[in-house]
């Protein structure tokens, strides 16, 4: 003769048990988030994206005024263009040295100015797909860096030239 073990069955839960499971596995998902999460202060975050920006700016300054007082004989638009292919040569060794990480960690939004963010971008994304080959690796990431960049600057200037266009027949 076999025993029949009748097991307990727990009685079904009622919406009104459920949605307190669900505040309480919310509310400790939510104290956990705030333990882990790191904290950071809204205006040292704005001083330091703040002095780096216009310490690379400075720089920039510093060495177009530079340029200028040794190749007195070029024009400026010259000099600029030669500052300017500078910070993009340093944006692009501090990337693949690590430095530009370290700044960008300390100084946030202020070292993605376009000039130098749009390097780092250029040189972190060839260096992540190097092992794939230089054309399917590198080739094809930098376009895909570049691509969205291209398109919006295609898209937006047309739309600013329709707006003066329109602007202008008035």
């Amino acid at each position: 003769m076999e025993k029949i073990v009748k097991e307990k069955q727990k009685p079904p839960q009622t919406s009104a048990q459920n949605e307190q499971k669900i505040e309480q596995r919310n509310k400790r998902y939510n104290e956990y988030v705030a333990a882990v999460t790191p904290k950071s202060g809204m205006l040292s975050s704005l001083l330091n994206a703040f002095w780096i920006g216009g310490l690379t700016c400075a720089i920039g300054q510093g060495m177009g005024q530079l340029y200028g007082l040794l190749f007195s004989d070029l024009s400026p638009d010259f000099i600029a263009n030669i500052a300017l292919m500078t910070l993009i040569t340093l944006a692009i060794l501090f990337t693949g040295f690590g430095f530009y990480d370290i700044i960008a960690r300390k100084g946030g939004a202020g070292c993605f100015l376009p000039i130098t963010g749009f390097a780092n971008a250029m040189a972190s994304a060839s260096m992540e797909f190097k092992t794939e080959g230089l054309i399917m690796g590198t080739s094809v990431k930098l376009f895909s860096v570049i691509g969205p960049v291209i398109v919006n600057g295609i898209v937006w200037s047309a739309a600013a030239g329709l707006i003066r266009l329109f602007i202008s027949a008035l």
